[in-house]
């Protein structure tokens, strides 16, 4: 038997390939849009993949559940209370079935979403379990959050998220290997998880919020208050994976568009999405572009910055950049990527079309000007919870996600220093309000290298969310 993990470092999302070598059967667990990984795994193991587990209705990307059972015959499974509207094996708490020699077992694991099931694996001839596929149940030193389908359903998902992992540590023998979903990097997660990508019931029985946790209550406001900010487009996954998402049956192209064309589409209110370092964007670009530096959390910012699915035009200026770019797009269901500048800011710049720049600057040259220019605004726009703990005196606090629907909100007469914790958001940021046409800087680093410096530094308390009293629990059906 072989198990083999995905990851992908942007959504922290992490999949499986699991082979029987007797049978040369296999499974995918929880696959990711872009399938080809698990096919290049089938090839090397000599395994026909049979079968394609889903733990859950995801809500962080678009599942490649009907894309990999289209190139390959596989069954989809999923819980009966998934209400798939595609073909697929539904299955219940207790349901087994098998890939060749080896067993799987449906365990019912409410809590991260109403439907969620995990699935035990048991190895050829064994009646003790081998490894735990935990989804977004129990996850390595933490559990998945359970608020991301609207308010009305929290509480309850979160005491049923309690009574899953409590169920899955009494049942469970110390040994059973544990294979999450959501890792270092997902907003799924509730809490901050480690580098770790798997872990064992032995470990949970001493890190996992359950055990931390005094009691049910207990659970439940820890719970909810360690919740932050996710990206928009995650409102949209839910019905696109229950629906069934449109079979790709490979990469897009992307086609190569002249200046002149990418012109004309940006007049007409398409955003360009400036994949370069955001040294090279702030030197010079197209006005009116977006800088998000192409790195893992890419597509992440489009989702949350841009209308879902909009048409977007690209300019990345090698080809290798450009495939992941697309890549990244469609694993959260970006499908309308129009083109590329073909040539790059060379040929924008060679059609003698304008160019726009704005300064860049250090920590130390933001605080002298803090200091001594009454006039300039300080904009940060990190999380709220980072916020609270620790600001520069006077600022505006504006979360990047949250940026371009209070645009008008910020002072237009004078400028603008954009700073966040690293420079990233910041630079982001700055591309938004550069193209309102107000002066703005960016700024290299962040808070925490100001509060380093022994800088002036505000904080606030934390915010207390709105957490149910004990009597609030009793008055809810138990899960």
């Amino acid at each position: 038997m072989q198990i083999e993990q995905f990851f992908i470092e942007g959504l922290g999302h992490q999949s499986y390939f699991v082979s029987d070598g007797r049978s040369g059967q296999a499974a995918v667990v929880d696959p990711r849009r872009d399938v080809d990984v698990y096919l290049e795994a089938a090839a090397r193991s000599q395994a026909r993949i049979t079968h394609i587990l889903e733990t859950h209705i995801h809500n962080d990307y678009v599942t490649g559940g009907r894309e990999l059972a289209a190139r390959t015959g596989a069954t989809i499974v999923a819980s009966a209370d998934a209400h798939l509207l595609y073909p697929h094996q539904p299955v219940r708490d207790g349901d087994r079935f098998g890939v060749g020699e080896l067993t799987f077992q449906a365990l019912a694991t409410p809590g991260h979403t109403p439907e969620h099931t995990s699935y035990l694996l048991y190895q050829a001839e064994s009646s003790q379990p081998y490894a735990l596929f935990s989804g977004g149940s129990m996850l390595v030193g933490s559990a998945g959050r359970t608020d991301l389908l609207g308010p009305e359903l929290t509480l309850t998902l979160t005491r049923q998220q309690y009574h899953s992992l409590l169920r899955l540590l009494q049942m469970l023998p110390d040994s059973v290997l544990v294979y999450p979903t959501h890792g270092a990097g997902s907003f799924c997660v509730a809490s901050a998880v480690g580098a770790k990508r798997s872990t064992t019931i032995g470990q949970e029985r001493l890190a996992n919020p359950v055990v931390q946790a005094r009691d049910e209550v207990d659970f439940v406001r820890r719970q909810l208050a360690s919740y932050t900010a996710y990206p928009h487009y995650y409102r949209y996954m839910h019905d696109i994976n229950q629906q069934g998402p449109r079979i790709l049956g490979g990469l897009p192209e992307l086609p190569p568009r002249s200046p002149q064309e990418v012109q004309r589409w940006l007049q007409q209110g398409l955003p360009l999405v400036d994949g370069r370092p955001r040294t090279e964007f702030a030197r010079e670009h197209i006005p009116g572009s977006l800088n998000i530096e192409l790195d893992s959390s890419f597509a992440t910012y489009v989702g949350w910055l841009l209308p879902f699915n909009t048409p977007l035009l690209l300019l990345i200026e090698d080809e290798e950049g450009r495939r992941e770019a697309v890549v990244q797009l469609i694993r959260i269901g970006y499908e309308q990527a129009q083109g590329y500048l073909a040539g790059g800011i060379a040929a924008w710049k060679a059609a003698a079309l304008p160019t726009s720049s704005f300064e860049r600057i250090d920590i130390d040259t933001l605080y002298r000007r803090w200091k001594g220019q009454p006039s300039l605004t300080v904009l940060d726009v990190r999380r709220d919870d980072e916020w609270r703990q620790g600001h520069i005196p006077g600022a505006l606090h504006l979360h990047i996600g949250d940026l371009p629907q209070h645009l008008e909100s910020l002072p237009r007469h004078t400028p603008l220093a954009v700073i966040c914790h690293s420079g990233h958001r910041a630079s982001i940021a700055a591309s938004i309000v550069a193209a309102t046409g107000r002066e703005v800087v960016a700024v290299d680093g962040g808070v925490p290298d100001w509060q380093e410096r022994g800088l002036p530094l505000v904080s606030e308390p934390a915010e207390e969310p709105t957490l149910p009293t004990a009597e609030d629990l009793a008055t809810h059906a138990h899960p």
